[in-house]
């Protein structure tokens, strides 16, 4: 449920007021990028991270960001005070206005809307299913993370009125890419697996953050085409996202999957005391200051 206030532009306005006009050709189009940041403690955790990605798909989809991400930030941190949504989930979009034949004369080139909302509880592991053909890998916008997403969520849905949470998403060859909001990774002794970019999936920022600042001795984590039967012989298999940290998997199709590696277990609780430290360290500025 979204909470009482949202940012839109540079003001904090009420959820319910009429903001959004039948020119923003953004809106009819998904054309727009937009990310998911975890509020933990008043801090946007890994902002620098989401700003880094969100400016490398705008480029792509030839959106223009704001120059300051500084400024966005703050702006960011005044709706989290509005919501009193220290600990919470935000979403950061940015939606284009300009081009084609739908667009208003005189818009505005790029809105900035941001919501927040209470953070879901995942529960202690997942149920997944798989959607053949729904990542195509060679396509230049593989990765990019854009507001056309009525795909995943019709598969999404589709696959929870069998029952299911969660989808693994495979692409034209058949390789596992990613599921529809999260990574994915399959453990076997100390090696933990992760499907490479080139496999159509979204360099997610969890995933980012185990690939190149979490380090357990012993363990390594590795970039590798995996296919479902890498999945069947895994002893842990789990997903990853902002607000879900690392979720084991339960079952995939119905068949039953390991939660006992060694691996899994030490890197969960490396990922646990990166995120402490990087509240307590960025506490101090997580307050809205004056732009």
């Amino acid at each position: 449920m979204l909470h009482r206030y949202i940012l839109h532009n540079d003001a904090i306005r009420g959820v319910s007021e009429p903001l959004l006009a039948a020119g923003q050709v953004g809106l009819l189009s998904g054309w727009g990028v937009f990310t998911t940041l975890r509020v933990q403690e008043g801090v946007l955790f890994a902002f620098e991270r989401h700003w880094a990605r969100l400016t490398r798909d705008a480029a792509a989809l030839h959106i223009a960001l704001p120059g300051d991400p500084e400024a966005v930030r703050v702006r960011l941190l005044e709706l989290v005070e509005a919501n009193h949504a220290q600990n919470s989930t935000l979403r950061l979009d940015f939606v284009r206005n300009t081009g084609g034949m739908w667009a208003a004369p005189n818009a505005r080139e790029t809105d900035v809307i941001a919501l927040t909302a209470d953070t879901k509880e995942w529960g202690r592991g997942v149920r997944l299913a798989y959607q053949a053909e729904a990542r195509h890998a060679a396509s230049g916008f593989a990765g990019a993370k854009i507001l056309s997403w009525a795909m995943n969520l019709t598969w999404l849905e589709t696959a929870q009125r069998r029952g299911f949470d969660e989808v693994i998403l495979l692409n034209e060859r058949g390789e596992v890419a990613e599921c529809t909001s999260a990574n994915i990774f399959a453990a076997v002794g100390d090696t933990v697996f992760t499907p490479p970019l080139f496999s159509g999936c979204l360099p997610g920022v969890t995933r980012e953050v185990l690939l190149d600042a979490i380090h357990v001795p012993g363990v390594e984590i590795v970039e590798k085409t995996l296919f479902p039967s890498d999945l069947d012989v895994a002893e842990e298999v789990f997903i990853t996202s902002t607000t879900r940290d690392l979720l084991p998997v339960a079952e995939i199709e119905g068949r039953k999957t390991g939660t006992a590696s060694r691996a899994v277990k030490a890197l969960s609780a490396a990922f646990g005391v990166y995120l402490d430290n990087y509240v307590a360290e960025h506490k101090a500025t997580s307050k809205a200051q004056p732009v």
